[in-house]
Order: C-alpha cells, then sequence, then structure tokens
C-alpha cells in the first residue's frame, strides 16, 4: 500500500501534535523518509491539523526539513496531499 506513494506528496498524521507533509521518498519497518518536508507543531497555532492541512494544499507546502525521518509507530494515518478534501 505505501508502495503507492513512493514518490508522491503526503500528509502524515503522527499521534502526536504534529503533523508532516512532504514527499515520500522511502519506508522501512520502522521509518518514513520524507523530502522538502513540513514538520508542523500544531501547538505553536490556534489552526486545527484539518484547517492547517486544507490551507497547505491551497498555498503550497511550507518546507522547513529537506530530509525528515518519522517513526512509523508513530504515525496514526497517512494519504497523498491531493486527496485531502476541504468540505
Amino acid at each position: 500500500m505505501l508502495d503507492e506513494l513512493l514518490g508522491q506528496r503526503v500528509v502524515v498524521d503522527l499521534r502526536s501534535p504534529f503533523v508532516c507533509l512532504g514527499m515520500l521518498a522511502r519506508f522501512d519497518d520502522l521509518y518514513l523518509e520524507l523530502h522538502d518536508a513540513d514538520l508542523h507543531d500544531l501547538r505553536d497555532t490556534a489552526t486545527s491539523r484539518e484547517n492547517y492541512v486544507a490551507a497547505s494544499v491551497n498555498t503550497g507546502v511550507k518546507r522547513n526539513r529537506q530530509r525528515v525521518l518519522l517513526a512509523r509507530a508513530e504515525v496514526a494515518a497517512i494519504a497523498r496531499l491531493e486527496d485531502v478534501v476541504d468540505e
């Protein structure tokens, strides 16, 4: 299933108050590797997770990491960024 997302821009919801957007470069049993990523701490803003992600779809990913590794054990959900709906 993750194979279908390789090379695509994704949004990764984490169990913590973080969300990460970027291009899925690779994965293994322990980590997801995203490139040109925005690792966003939702505690830094009053914006909800859903509103932040929807805004990023419209305005573009605000890259703050060239490369980030995310622990798969912390991942709640992953989806293609283009599959995010704003309704």
